[in-house]
This record gives C-alpha cells, structure tokens and sequence, in this order.
C-alpha cells in the first residue's frame, strides 16, 4: 500500500529531483557589519537542509515507524523475533532498495535518503533499523559497486521486492582483525566449495542472499579473500542464534558452511579482491551505523522530554530545575552535533569525496552519545524509566552495540589517529 503511494511516486521523480538538488553556484551577497563585510553564500546549503525527495522519504518513513513499527516494538524485543510482517512493510514501502536503480526495482534515491531512513526507524526501534540499514549500505550498495552486470540483473531486483540480505565476513577467530578468516573456498570445476564458519551475522535468520567472504588461497593472506554470492537453498545452515543484551528483534546467528557449491558466476568482484570490498564497504557502513545511533539518541531524548514538564515535584516542574535544563540542554547539543557529524560523512560519500575519517568520527561520536541520552533519559523518568512499560530501558539496551559492531571505538580512533598522524607528519 505504501509502496503504491511512495515508491513509485519517488522513483518518477528521483532523477528530476537529484539534478535540482544539485544547485548552481550563484553570487555571494554582502552584509555589511561596522567596517567588516560579511559575505553570505546564498547557493550552499545547510547541512541540514534535505531535498524534496529526502524529506518525502524521512516523513513517509517516520509515518512507517509510527504506524507499523512501533505497535510491534515490545513484542519482538520479548520475543527477541523480528515480525514478518515488518520485514514485509519495509519491501512493500520501497525502503529495502534506497539507493538501487529504478530499473532494477529501487527508488533510485540519495546516499543520505538511505541515512535518513535508518535514522528514522531508529528512533522506534533499532532493531528494525539495522535490519534495513545492512541490508541498504552493505548488500546491496556491493552489488551496485562490485557486481557483474549479470549479478545486478539477477539480484538487486529481488533485493527490492522480498528477498532479505546479509554480509557475512566476521568469524570466531577474526573479529577487528577481519582479514584473519579461515573460511575456505575450493575451486572445482565451474563451482567454488565453500567449508567454514561465520560469527555475528546480523539479519541471517531471516536472509535469503548471503554476501559470504572466503579465501581461496590461504597462503596468500589478505589478498586471497574473495566475496561470493550464496542463496540459502544451496546449503547455509544457521548453527545458533545468539540470546543478545539489546536489538534483541534483530537476528545475530552463527553460520555453518559444509560444502556448499556456489557457481563461479556468483563471484562477487574480482578473485582475490575481497578484502577491497570488506574495507571500502564498512567505510559506508560505519555511516549507516551512526544514524542508527543518533536516531536511538533522538527517540530516548523525545520520549523523555515531555515527562519533565508533565511531572512535578516540590510545586516545580522538574523540567524547569536548572539542574535538569543544563542536563537536557547538555543532551540535545550532544545529539545535533551527533546529527552534523553523520550528515556530513554521508554527503560526502554521496558527493565522491574522501569520507573515512569523518565516518569513523562519526559513528564514533553518535555511539558515544546515544549512550548517554539513553541513559540519562532512564534517571530522568526516575523509576517509570527503570520499568519495561517504557521504550527507555530498551534504548539504553540497544544503544551498546553502536561501540561494538562495524568496527569499534577503538578501532575507529584507530583510523582517526591514522588520518591525523599523516595530516600533520606532511
């Protein structure tokens, strides 16, 4: 239904509104201010400033999470069981092909389209976010960038209508340390035989295409990790589904991977260049990960807020004790400058700019504070936030895994440190 209304409204109009969105630069107007002139550049945006096409997606998403989404949210957490009908909702509203071409059944929409959805969902419920946020930055953007055309054609459009995607690269033995896998691929004849193991796979209980990273020569090293396409019914077996803190909804399985013949065609890039996929890829999707952060911060933060000026105690609002509105104000600065961060990073990866660096301060950053705001929206609502019959207490949950998943903190101060050392050693 959503679809019908949004999807193909969006795609009719994702190229007119792209171009428009790219503005010429125009003159600079002066303001004069004493004896100091002030130029003013009325052709650049805000950061903050969103075409037609991304706020038509932010408001029909933020309408999709409050309608279908939120009503589920303490279900699936109890359940620790994502509802069908979700996964279902998100392919019918057009959002599981964000970026993807009209032609191969997307919306053909911005990078920072597929941000703002993230964000979006977010605010109601991680879980589903991150379901939708690897699903749109990781699978999907690899077959765009890395896949043969035969690979496009046969994938992506099933990627936009129904069929659930995964990237499987972490192991027991290769965590931060990526590229230390051990899962094998064995050429025979017009097939590869893929033996091993994955850990942590986000989205694979439900996936049906699985973006599987192997070494087909471990002598090699890193420079024999090939990414091969793999469909459940050719023999992935889901070994166990982990019992997590928080996006509990989400599903987090270790994969078991015995013989499974996968067609030479299903090589995904070059032989031996996986490890440029995994690399660039998380870059994107350290983006991806921070949205999800600021959009946990910003649903704690809102769902706090008017309690304090609801509630009161000693004939005071506790939302007018100053104590209280230095705490808040503290937050809410947290989260906009949470919110900068991460659209910058995504406008720059959307314009063909270096991103590296401003993505890991990014997600570095909005992990960092959606812990914060979940918890002091917890101390804020006193013992009403300690109970399961408020959102607050799964926020503060969720919001663990953003310093953990797609790389780190320290693995992302690791690469801002790198990026400074080269800066300023030059």
């Amino acid at each position: 239904m959503l679809r019908s209304v949004f999807a193909s409204a969006l795609r009719a109009q994702a190229k007119p509104l792209a171009a428009a969105s790219r503005l010429p630069r125009t003159r600079m107007s002066v303001r004069q201010f004493g004896s100091t002139p002030v130029f003013r550049d009325e052709a650049t945006p805000s950061l903050l400033t969103l075409s037609e096409e991304e706020e038509m997606m932010r408001d029909v998403v933020a309408r999709f999470a409050r309608d279908v989404v939120q009503p589920k949210v303490s279900e699936m957490d109890e359940s620790e069981q994502m509802d069908p009908a979700v996964i279902r909702g998100l392919f019918d509203s057009g959002l599981m092909g964000v970026e993807t071409p009209a032609e191969l059944g997307g919306a053909e929409a911005s990078f920072l389209s597929a941000i703002l959805v993230i964000e979006e969902l977010a605010k109601v419920d991680p879980s589903v976010s991150v379901l939708c946020d690897v699903h749109n930055t990781l699978v999907n953007t690899v077959f765009r960038t890395y896949g043969s055309d035969h690979l496009k054609t046969k994938y992506l459009p099933q990627l936009s209508a129904d069929k659930l995607g995964c990237f499987c690269l972490s192991e027991a033995a290769s965590g931060s340390d990526a590229f230390a896998l051990q899962t094998r691929a064995t050429r025979d004849g017009d097939h590869y035989v893929l033996n091993g193991s994955k850990m942590w796979i986000t989205n694979s209980a439900e996936a049906e295409v699985f973006l599987v990273f192997a070494t087909v020569d471990p002598s090699k090293g890193y420079k024999g990790i090939t990414c091969f396409v793999v469909e459940r019914d050719m023999g992935v077996k889901i070994a166990k589904k982990e019992k997590k803190l928080g996006i509990r909804a989400s599903s987090t399985c270790q994969l078991a991977f015995d013989d499974v013949r996968v067609p030479v065609e299903n090589v995904l890039g070059e032989v031996g260049k996986g490890y440029k996929i995994a690399i660039e890829i998380l870059n994107e999707g350290r983006i991806g990960i921070a949205a999800q952060m600021l959009g946990l911060a910003q649903g704690a933060f809102d769902n706090t807020m008017p309690y304090l000026f609801q509630r009161k105690q000693f004939n005071t609002r506790i939302g007018d004790f100053q104590g209280m509105q230095h705490q808040y104000a503290q937050i809410a600065t947290e989260i906009e400058a949470a919110r900068l961060l991460t659209y910058n990073a995504a406008r720059l990866k959307g314009e063909g700019k270096p991103f590296t660096k401003q993505a890991a301060m990014a997600k570095l950053y909005a992990s960092q504070v959606a812990e914060r705001a979940s918890s002091r929206a917890v101390e804020w609502m006193g013992g009403l936030g300690f109970t399961r019959e408020l959102p607050l207490e799964k926020f503060y949950r969720d919001c663990k895994i953003g310093a953990i998943y797609e790389g780190t903190s320290n693995i992302q101060l690791q690469t801002i440190a790198k990026f400074l050392t080269k800066e300023y050693q030059e």
